[in-house]
């Protein structure tokens, strides 16, 4: 993993919106700043919006950190509701106690208008934020507008945030909601960062992560980030991480320009666009069309010279035996590394049924191929045979597959179409990384699960794979807290639910990145 090479205590470029990674740029610190004006100041509406990726749900988790304890706030990040939804998550969220059996709006707002005059009498202020407020449907803005109708004779009793994409600018336009659009008083588009920022956003970042300065990425690295992102945090997140896996393969603490329009490249499906022309086209690529047509036009013209060698130079050859031409011995092609669907799955299940002793299979034992999106740099973690699904631009026929034996400090072991094994270099995996990987999970019980306050020999063993995997757990037999949460954190980096619950998908994940002598069995 490159977070270990590079000394970083987490991915520096993950995509979920933490608010420690929120970079103030010029544009984030002018959203920031009018957000808490409009909150503090109690203008009751307040709209954010911004293109995909620009960093507004990390704004507004930042936000939250801003605010003092007398600030009441809900947040609802779900916004495909209807108008009763709308308000039990609102009740919900502030703490509101509504009688379970009542079905009514009005039980509802009334129970919420409570709420607000109580916290204005005892000083305090009322924030709902509503995430992709694009959305939302017309009725459930005008029933958002009929709540911000209780007010003093100075004071709005709620701040209510809008922040949405830019589609939110023309639905708040419509003549429908003309009346709530007049209503907000602050607003702010957000825009991507400029050609400066960017350097200093990926910075922020490399710090935070636990970085201590000795990653760079050069001057040309920042010129193709840019160039290729356009300021957008998301799209520069995407192509950081891919270039420092690129970086960790070749062992080096610098990114250069190259290697960042390698994962440019990589990013683009292996498509290099320039003015969305492929590589090998346009102005400059004349002479790859030019030269097979010097040489079919030569190999044209020596088989005419041979055809017609009597006509021309007045001669005939005899042919003997001695010097009849020999016909070479056709030979059988070198196995393919590349399999099919079917040869993959085959080769799989037969690695692991070999692998299962007599006595430990009595009959119980079933197998299931499972898969995983998986980034390229953990494919070192993994201990049992996996297949890699190979990019889909490598090849215009039929999915291709790489069957891996084991990995290797070099690169790993594959087995070819005839079961031979071949050793493959870590930039030939890199290369065919497709982002898929899947194997055969071997399970006597598919109900068996891990969970907080269990005690038995497998949650040892499941404490010592989190630990060898580095994860900060004590092998103590119990499903402790600390348990808890370490599994959340590998479910977290892993892509799966984070829950803390064991179950099967994360028993398979566990299984396959186990040493043999920690195999987690039910």
């Amino acid at each position: 993993m490159y977070k270990t090479f590079f000394g970083f205590k987490e991915h520096p470029f993950n995509l979920t919106p933490d608010p420690r990674y929120l970079y103030l740029s010029r544009y984030h610190r002018e959203a920031l700043d009018h957000l808490l004006y409009g909150i503090n100041q109690r203008k009751g509406f307040i709209a954010i919006t911004g293109g995909v990726g620009t960093g507004k749900t990390t704004l507004c988790r930042a936000l939250l950190d801003h605010l003092d304890d007398t600030t009441k706030s809900a947040l609802i990040f779900s916004s495909f509701v209807s108008d009763m939804e709308i308000l039990k998550s609102i009740a919900h969220e502030f703490g509101v106690t509504v009688p379970g059996e009542t079905e009514s709006k009005n039980a509802l707002l009334d129970a919420i208008n409570h709420f607000l005059l109580r916290v204005f009498r005892e000083g305090g202020n009322a924030l709902l934020l509503i995430d992709e407020a694009q959305n939302l449907s017309r009725t459930v803005l005008e029933q958002i507008r009929m709540l911000s109708n209780l007010e003093t004779e100075k004071d709005k009793l709620i701040q209510i945030v809008l922040v949405g994409q830019s589609e939110l600018k023309e639905v708040l336009s419509g003549h429908s909601l003309r009346q709530l659009d007049d209503r907000i008083t602050v607003r702010y588009h957000l825009k991507p960062l400029d050609q400066e920022d960017v350097r200093g956003y990926v910075e922020h970042r490399l710090v935070v992560a636990g970085g201590k300065g000795d990653v760079r990425f050069s001057h040309g690295a920042f010129k193709r980030i840019y160039s290729y992102s356009g300021g957008n945090p998301r799209r520069i997140n995407a192509v950081c991480d891919r270039a420092l896996l690129l970086a960790y393969t070749a062992e080096k603490r610098a990114v250069s320009g190259k290697m960042t329009a390698r994962a440019i490249l990589d990013l683009r499906g292996g498509i290099d666009t320039d003015g969305n022309r492929p590589p090998g086209s346009g102005q400059g690529q004349w002479w790859k069309w030019v030269l097979p047509a010097v040489l079919f036009f030569m190999i044209a013209a020596g088989f005419g010279v041979w055809t017609f060698r009597d006509h021309l130079f007045g001669s005939r050859s005899i042919v003997t035996s001695e010097n009849r031409p020999t016909v070479p011995v056709a030979q059988k092609p070198a196995p393919t590394l590349l399999l099919t669907n079917k040869q993959s799955i085959a080769g799989l299940f037969d690695l692991v049924e070999g692998s299962i002793s007599p006595e430990d299979d009595h009959g119980s034992i079933q197998m299931s191929l499972v898969s995983f999106p998986l980034s390229a740099e953990y494919y070192t973690l993994l201990k049992m045979p996996f297949r890699i699904d190979t990019p889909v631009s490598m090849h215009r026929g039929p999915s291709a597959y790489l069957l891996i034996h084991h990995a290797t400090p070099e690169g790993a072991v594959a087995l070819d179409a005839d079961g031979n094994p071949r050793n493959l270099t870590r930039d030939f995996i890199l290369e065919h990384w497709g982002g898929q990987v899947s194997w055969v999970y071997p399970y006597a019980d598919n109900r068996f699960f891990l969970s907080q306050g269990m005690q038995s020999p497998a949650v040892l063993t499941l404490q010592e794979i989190l630990q060898g995997l580095g994860y900060l757990v004590t092998p103590n037999g119990f499903f402790d807290q600390r348990t808890c949460e370490e599994v959340k954190n590998f479910q977290n980096e892993f892509g799966l639910k984070a829950d803390g619950v064991v179950g099967s998908r994360t028993l398979a994940l566990l299984y396959q990145m186990a040493d043999k002598q920690h195999e987690l069995h039910p």
